[in-house]
């Protein structure tokens, strides 16, 4: 029988009590698809009178892993190493979820000691090892390792986890999740506009202007963005990432090397839509080696030049198919300081593109931001799937909850 904690109850209402008055601290914390490091967010949300009020960031930071455990998470998410026993392989993915959790927790802990505060519930996303792209005829499934239970203990405090399982149960895509947060991290914004995450996979919000009907908004993952353009920088500039796309901006895209890449049955299909490294990899990035080899002439810079121009041609034709509407591009995540990038998507979209950090958002720490909203939700009981976002029916509470130990009132 499952253990009868009669404090755990109180101290859950207790806690709503702190996030409608403004008084609880909530933290944010993922590692994304390009695995460099742990995102942490602290938040604060505004006194709102009952309902969940607007977050204010109370600090942020990416907290790298330490060597031995990002060398374990890259050789999974890029397929390094022998075939091994299936106990084997389990065996490792048990101990690295274990692994992840007690990381996760100990970037929260230490991140709320430096900023001076103590948290009060943490939103975890994991790492994702596994996320499908709706081509498999056995249906969808995603996975996230990073074992809640683990994170809990290390921080200390209730967490949240497993968003993108709730959702794949409510019948959706299991991404892009941060959507669904979207209007809330970006209240001023009015469109229509589009909020792009540059991380390892681009994914669109299109946000409508103030006053439209419900349901008029958009969500989708337009293709690769780091995982193709970080996977090249390390095979060929021997570096994690095109530091600022500096190679990118040497070199001279090679329309007749990427064309062919355009052709991938993921970019023909109709939103809701998500994808992942399982399909757009380190073999993937092979692919794009290989061709580049039988060109001799094709330098890396070249090589990374026409991987930006790639990632800019698939979003610009998203946004053209699938929301033409869209007068400007919002872009967060990692790869906003890629300023060839930047510059090829104002190009290739014809829009307006800036950073998210000029409407209040730091662009590294939107999706951290995301997440401590969903579990801030999850705790309220706040409903967050729409069917615009990832497919799943309205009206789910996303994430598991994972009290820890209680803690009396303060």
């Amino acid at each position: 029988m499952p253990h009868d904690d009669r404090s755990a109850p109180a101290s859950l209402e207790h806690l709503a009590e702190r996030l409608r008055d403004g008084r609880a601290v909530v933290a944010g914390c993922l590692s994304g698809t390009s695995a460099d490091g742990i995102d942490v967010v602290l938040a604060r949300f505004a006194p709102s009178g009952g309902e969940l009020g607007a977050p204010a960031t109370l600090a942020f930071e990416t907290v790298p892993f330490e060597p031995d455990l990002r060398a374990r998470v890259r050789g999974l998410l890029d397929g390094v190493g022998e075939a091994r026993p299936l106990s084997s392989a389990l065996a490792d993915a048990a101990f690295l979820s274990r692994d992840l959790g007690l990381a996760f927790g100990g970037a929260v802990r230490d991140v709320a000691q430096r900023a001076g505060e103590r948290v009060d519930l943490v939103g975890s996303h994991g790492q994702t090892v596994w996320h499908h792209d709706g081509g498999d005829d056995r249906g969808r499934a995603t996975l996230q390792l990073g074992e809640p239970a683990c994170v809990s203990a290390a921080c200390d405090a209730p967490v949240v986890a497993d968003f993108r399982q709730a959702d794949l149960a409510a019948g959706g895509e299991g991404a892009p999740i941060s959507a669904l947060v979207d209007r809330a991290l970006f209240p001023a914004a009015d469109g229509p506009l589009a909020i792009l995450n540059l991380g390892g996979m681009a994914n669109v919000t299109v946000l409508p202007a103030r006053g439209a009907r419900r349901g008029a908004s958009l969500a989708f993952d337009t293709g690769p963005a780091g995982s193709l353009l970080d996977g090249l920088a390390r095979a060929h500039l021997s570096a994690s990432f095109d530091d600022g796309g500096r190679a990118a901006l040497r070199g001279t895209a090679d329309q007749a090397l990427f064309t062919p890449f355009l052709a991938h049955p993921f970019f023909d299909r109709s939103p809701p839509k998500s994808t992942g490294r399982d399909t757009f990899g380190e073999a993937w990035v092979a692919e794009w080696s290989a061709r580049a080899a039988s060109s001799p002439r094709t330098s890396a810079d070249d090589l990374l030049a026409s991987g930006v121009a790639f990632v800019a041609c698939t979003v610009a034709d998203a946004l053209e198919r699938f929301a033409p509407e869209v007068r400007e591009v919002v872009a967060c995540g990692g790869g906003v300081r890629n300023a060839a990038l930047l510059a090829a998507l104002a190009r290739r979209t014809g829009r307006g593109v800036r950073s998210s950090a000029e409407l209040g958002v730091d662009p590294d720490a939107r999706e951290a931001l995301a997440f401590a909203v969903l579990a801030a939700r999850c705790v309220l009981g706040v409903p967050s799937t729409e069917p615009w976002a990832t497919g799943a029916a309205r009206g789910a509470v996303l994430g598991a909850l994972t009290p820890g130990a209680s803690r009396s009132a303060r």
